[in-house]
């Protein structure tokens, strides 16, 4: 099964009910408002974007990208905990990044040095009493995890893409924090209030956009790859993609509600129902008893990326 991706629009141009505090405005304006107003905070490490751009030239190589991770040997140290760690689960200790990169290839590594970057962006106070940037995190690799392990199970490959995926699914969150947390607290506080209320539809009434939208346009502000991008867009909405384009979007959409079967897997107030229908099931095809496998395997699978990432 192969994982193609294709560019997707983010937002549409209907125009949502008035942000609160603001003027009516298309969705696409409210995004990229947001993205303008936040891009001197919501910024990855110079290094990380030249490593991004690096393996997305085709006529880059394995000695590039080794001249780049090389001026950064804190970066260089988290890799390679990150490759020698059980996450990977290699033979014998990698010592060097060149047998990093010879082993599990460019795009692997840039998948780890983005993940081993990402940490740093999700910081901030408790903002209720049910979210925080830390509990977000814990989500996001709870969700990765389980992304890894359905990509195993389904024997496709692409363990450290996957993982990558799920570990960024919710980034438009922390642009919705760090744009305006007051707007943000009034979203988390209506969700909490309402039981089986729809975060996104509260999301649209109060920013004009959902999490969805400025993590997917954060996404393209940091070219990332676009299969990415269309993950981020669409984690709650895979159905509505091409089939051909929603593979990684319907394991990220299941990954999201394996963790969120778990209290201690950190946030979930926007996932309403932890029902996994059978069409996106057909879609990756897997099936119940292969969700059983993947729900027996996270619990110590998560413990090994906290230890390395979190």
């Amino acid at each position: 099964m192969s994982v193609q991706s294709s560019a997707q629009t983010p937002a549409s141009n209907s125009t949502p009910p008035a942000p609160a505090g603001g003027p009516a405005a298309t969705r696409e304006q409210v995004v990229q408002n947001a993205i303008r107003e936040i891009s001197h905070i919501a910024t990855l490490p110079e290094i990380t974007l030249k490593i991004v751009s690096i393996v997305e030239d085709p006529s880059s190589t394995a000695q590039d990208l080794h001249n780049v991770i090389s001026k950064d040997p804190a970066l260089c140290t988290r890799i390679l905990k990150v490759v020698n760690s059980a996450f990977y689960g290699l033979p014998g200790q990698i010592g060097s990044i060149n047998r990093a990169i010879v082993l599990l290839g460019l795009n692997a590594v840039k998948n780890i040095a983005i993940a081993a970057s990402l940490a740093k962006l999700f910081k901030g106070g408790q903002l209720t009493p049910t979210f925080s940037a830390k509990d977000l995190w814990t989500h996001s690799l709870a969700v990765g995890t389980a992304t890894k392990l359905l990509a195993e199970q389904m024997k496709i490959g692409l363990g450290d893409e996957a993982f990558l995926a799920g570990l960024i699914h919710d980034i438009g969150i922390m642009v919705e924090m760090q744009w305006d947390r007051n707007r943000l607290v009034e979203v988390l506080q209506k969700a909490t209030a309402t039981p089986g209320a729809d975060m996104l539809a509260i999301e649209i009434q109060v920013f004009g956009a959902t999490h969805q939208d400025f993590g997917s346009s954060l996404s393209e502000r940091w070219k990332f790859p676009k299969s990415f991008t269309t993950v981020i867009g669409h984690h709650h909405t895979p159905m509505e993609l091409p089939y051909d384009q929603r593979t990684m979007a319907c394991m990220v959409f299941i990954a999201d509600r394996l963790a969120a079967e778990d209290p201690k897997n950190g946030f979930r107030q926007d996932v309403v129902n932890l029902d996994i229908p059978d069409d996106v099931l057909e879609s990756v095809r897997l099936t119940h008893e292969d969700l059983a496998q993947v729900r027996a395997k996270m619990p110590e699978a998560i413990k090994v990326a906290e230890a390395v990432l979190g």
